[in-house]
């Protein structure tokens, strides 16, 4: 019984760690069934379109289009990203609220902002 528990450790930790790991998807995927992904952990690729931020307020938001459509997303860190830039944004999946079914204000607060390369 302890060598077949002993076994398993390596493929219980391998499926721990995969299952830790954010899911890479599309915006149109996102936006097609965001309960699905609400409050989970997805990455997404794609060229900033627009950024913004209000003086005295700890946010910043910026747009992200992959080509299957275009997302807001809440940074906290004070560095956004310029227009045009090419991003992998890994964070939490929210909204504003939903009603009908119809999610409101989908929006992805950053976790993790990479560069691109052009």
């Amino acid at each position: 019984m302890h060598s077949k528990l002993l076994r398993l450790l390596p493929i219980l930790g391998l499926v721990g760690m995969l299952s830790a790991c954010a899911a890479r998807m599309s915006v149109a995927e996102l936006k097609y069934n965001p309960a699905r992904y609400q409050d989970k952990t997805v990455a997404l690729d794609g060229v900033v379109t627009s950024s913004w931020g209000v003086p005295l307020v700890p946010f910043r938001f910026y747009k992200i289009d992959d080509g299957t459509g275009e997302v807001t997303v809440i940074s906290q860190t004070g560095r956004v990203p310029s227009k045009g830039s090419r991003v992998r944004v890994t964070g939490k999946v929210g909204d504003v609220a939903s009603f009908g079914g119809q999610s409101v204000g989908l929006h992805l607060r950053e976790k993790d902002l990479d560069l691109k390369n052009r």
